[in-house]
């Protein structure tokens, strides 16, 4: 289901802002992380909850990003996991609640999508919730071309996950 004109137009755009890459451990960063865990954690029971902590945003394999407007404040954060030489995984993608509804979230997915092209991926895959309070974010990736596919990179196939990817060369 494509995004009506419409409804696009409804939305305030884009704030002036840059993506970079940039530490899970800032302040504000650790802050916005903790409320992506406690919502997954309210919304999935914990053996089904694969969102990363801070630790794990620490990889060597995982690229973390953030998007900050012209003042500085965190608007959103995301990351690509490096699984294999041509197969990355999207993590930890969130926006900020008072940044919702203006197309960070999408811009954000552009941004790692393109990041991912730039390194050579010709895949990325992500798991998502498959409950109703994840019905946006899955209908963002579907929007941008996000197609079912099975449980990857060690992942266990289970109802309350959705496994996702797209092409991107």
């Amino acid at each position: 289901m494509r995004e009506s004109d419409a409804t696009r137009r409804e939305r305030p755009p884009l704030p002036r802002g840059s993506f970079a890459p940039d530490d899970p451990l800032r302040a504000d960063v650790t802050g916005l992380l903790a409320r992506h865990l406690e919502y997954a954690h309210a919304n999935t029971a914990p053996e089904d909850v694969f969102a990363l902590d801070v630790e794990g945003l620490k990889d060597a394999a995982i690229t973390f990003f953030s998007y900050r407007d012209e003042a500085g404040a965190l608007l959103a954060v995301g990351a690509l996991k490096h699984l294999d030489a041509g197969h990355a995984e999207i993590k930890s993608m969130h926006t900020a609640a008072e940044a919702r509804r203006r197309g960070i979230g999408r811009a954000m997915l552009t941004h790692l999508l393109d990041a991912a092209r730039e390194r050579g991926y010709a895949r990325v895959s992500l798991e998502t919730g498959s409950q109703p309070a994840f019905a946006p974010a899955r209908a963002l990736y579907e929007q941008a071309g996000f197609e079912p596919c099975e449980a990857f990179a060690g992942y266990r196939a289970s109802p309350a996950s959705a496994f996702m990817t797209i092409a991107v060369r």
